[in-house]
C-alpha cells in the first residue's frame, strides 16, 4: 500500500506516487522519460522519445470526439531537488519519501517535485482511461525546465497539430495564467588566484532563510543568502584583515539561495573572540531587517578556529571576489506599469561556486521586456568585465504574451465558474514557463496554464493540497469534455 493509495482520484495519486519513485532532478531524466515511454508501450498508444528525453504521446479521440481538434497537454517531468542540511538523499538514485497529513502532501526532508510531477500524473490518468471523453490528444512531456526550460527549446514540434494547449505548470488553484516573462541564465566568471598564507581559518556560514522560488516569490522581499554573503564579508573587511578561501551558496539558479558560507583566512594576530561578537552584531541587523520574511536567519562559525598554513585567494582576487558580491544586481529591478502589482523585471543570485580556477555567480534573468532582459545581462558583464572576468549566457527564452482573443481562455473561464460558483483570476506571472516556447514554435497556438494548490515550490517545505487536486482534476475533464 502506498502512502497516497486511499486518496481520489485514484488513478492520479497512484501515477504521482510512482513518479515520485523515480529519480527525476534535472539533467537526470532519462529514468522518467523511460518509464513515460514503457507507459505508452503498455497502453498500445503511439509516442516519440526525442535524445533530451522529451516524449510526446498521442491518443485518439474517443467516441463523438473523433473529428474534434486535437488538443494538447504539456507539463514538464523534471523537479528542483532541494533537501535539508539533516535529510540524507542521493538525489540521482533515490526516490522520495512522501508524507501525507491533513490533506497535504510533502516529502520528508526534500522537495515534493509537485512541480511539476502532478503534470504528468493528471496526463497519465487521462491517457490510461476509457471513459473520459475527449479530443484527439497530444500529450507532451518536457524535460529540464528548471535549468531554463532547455527541453522545450530544442522539442521538434512539427508532429503536434495542436493549436489548443492545456498547460498544467501553475500552483495556485483558481488562477489561469496567459503570460509569462521571458529570461536567461547568465553566470559571472572571475579568475582566481591562489597562493599559500599563514593564518586562521574561519568557517562563515548564514543559514535560516526561508529561499523559494525566484520568479513567482522575488516580490516576497526574502533574503538572498549569496548577496547577504557578499554585505557580512565586506562589513568585516571594515575591521578585519583576511583572505577568503572560498565562497558558495545556492543550488539552483532559479531558487532563491537558502544558505551560503565562505571560509576566511585571518591574520595570525587577530582577535578571534572580537570577530565572533561581530558576527554576532551583524546577524543582528539581518534579524531586524529580515524579521518579517526570515525571522530565523543566522550566521553562525560551525566548526572550530585552525591556525596554520593553507591555500588561500590573493588579497587582490579577495577584494574582486567582494566587490562583485557586493555589486552585482539582485532582487526586483522594475514593475509593471501595465498589469498592477506584476514584477517586470528580476534577476536572482542563485549559485555562488568557488573553483580551483574561478568564483562563478549564476543568475535567473527574468523580464516581460526583451530590451531590459538584455540590459541586465550587460549590467552583470560589465562588472565581471571591470573586474577581469567574462559573462556566459544559457537557456534563453521567449516572452509569452498576452492574447486579446483566446477561445479556450473564454471557455475556462465559463466552465470554472460554473464549478466553482465564482470568477478565475486571469493572471500573468514573473516566472518562466514552456508556453513561450510553443507559442513561437507553433502559430496560432491558444493556451492557458492552470494547475493545483502548490506551497512552497522549490524548497523542503513543497507541499501540495489533496482536495485541490481533486477539484482541478475535475476542471480539466470539464475543460476535455467541452472541447469538442
Amino acid at each position: 500500500m502506498g502512502v497516497l493509495s486511499n486518496l481520489e482520484p485514484a488513478p492520479v495519486f497512484r501515477y504521482f506516487e510512482e513518479i515520485c519513485g523515480i529519480p527525476h532532478g534535472s539533467s537526470n531524466t532519462k529514468a522518467i522519460s523511460d518509464y513515460c515511454v514503457s507507459f505508452a508501450k503498455e497502453h498500445g498508444l503511439r509516442y516519440i522519445q526525442d535524445d533530451l528525453n522529451n516524449v510526446i504521446i498521442f491518443k485518439e479521440g474517443t467516441s463523438g470526439y473523433e473529428q474534434s481538434a486535437p488538443v494538447m497537454i504539456q507539463g514538464h517531468i523534471d523537479m528542483v531537488c532541494e533537501k535539508t542540511a539533516e535529510y540524507s538523499i542521493d538525489f540521482t538514485k533515490d526516490g522520495l519519501e512522501l508524507q501525507l497529513q491533513d490533506g497535504i502532501i510533502s516529502a520528508k526532508g526534500t522537495t515534493l517535485g509537485g512541480d511539476d510531477g502532478i503534470a504528468a500524473a493528471y496526463a497519465l490518468a487521462i491517457l490510461a482511461s476509457d471513459d473520459i471523453p475527449h479530443p484527439p490528444l497530444e500529450v507532451v512531456f518536457t524535460v529540464d525546465e528548471e535549468i531554463g526550460m532547455l527541453g522545450a527549446a530544442a522539442i521538434d514540434c512539427s508532429p503536434l497539430k495542436s493549436r489548443t494547449l492545456l498547460n498544467l505548470d501553475s500552483e495556485d488553484e483558481g488562477y489561469l495564467l496567459v503570460s509569462c516573462a521571458g529570461g536567461i541564465t547568465a553566470t559571472g566568471h572571475l579568475p582566481v588566484k591562489m597562493d599559500t598564507a599563514s593564518g586562521i581559518k574561519v568557517h562563515l556560514k548564514i543559514i535560516g532563510l526561508l529561499g523559494g522560488h525566484s520568479g513567482i516569490e522575488i516580490d516576497k522581499g526574502r533574503a538572498n543568502a549569496c548577496q547577504l554573503l557578499g554585505r557580512t564579508l565586506y562589513e568585516l573587511g571594515k575591521t578585519f584583515s583576511f583572505q577568503l578561501i572560498s565562497v558558495n551558496g545556492g543550488l539552483k539558479d532559479n531558487a532563491i539561495p537558502r544558505e551560503a558560507e565562505a571560509e576566511l583566512l585571518l591574520d595570525s594576530s587577530a582577535d578571534t573572540e572580537k570577530f565572533a561578537i561581530s558576527v554576532k552584531n551583524i546577524e543582528k541587523v539581518y534579524m531586524n531587517e529580515y524579521q518579517q520574511t526570515d525571522p530565523s536567519i543566522k550566521i553562525v562559525i560551525p566548526h572550530e578556529n585552525v591556525s596554520g598554513s593553507f591555500n588561500a585567494m590573493t588579497a587582490d582576487t579577495t577584494a574582486k571576489t567582494i566587490t562583485a558580491l557586493v555589486n552585482l544586481p539582485g532582487g526586483i529591478q522594475r514593475m509593471s506599469h501595465n498589469i498592477d502589482g506584476l514584477v517586470q523585471t528580476s534577476l536572482n543570485l542563485g549559485k555562488l561556486i568557488t573553483s580551483e580556477k574561478e568564483v562563478s555567480f549564476s543568475f535567473a534573468v527574468r523580464s516581460s521586456v526583451e530590451t531590459e532582459k538584455s540590459a541586465l545581462v550587460d549590467c552583470i558583464r560589465s562588472l565581471m568585465e571591470a573586474l577581469g572576468g567574462n559573462v556566459s549566457c544559457m537557456g534563453s527564452y521567449p516572452a509569452w504574451e498576452y492574447r486579446q482573443d483566446s477561445p479556450l481562455r473564454d471557455l475556462m473561464v465559463r466552465i470554472f465558474e460554473k464549478q466553482y460558483g465564482r470568477k478565475p483570476v486571469i493572471q500573468a506571472i514573473h516566472a518562466g514557463v514552456e508556453c513561450g516556447f510553443f507559442c513561437g514554435k507553433m502559430p496560432g497556438l491558444d493556451c492557458v496554464s492552470f494547475g493545483p494548490d502548490m506551497k512552497d515550490i522549490h524548497t523542503p517545505k513543497e507541499s501540495m493540497d489533496v482536495e485541490s487536486v481533486r477539484r482541478t482534476w475535475e476542471y480539466t475533464l470539464e475543460i476535455l469534455k467541452e472541447l469538442q
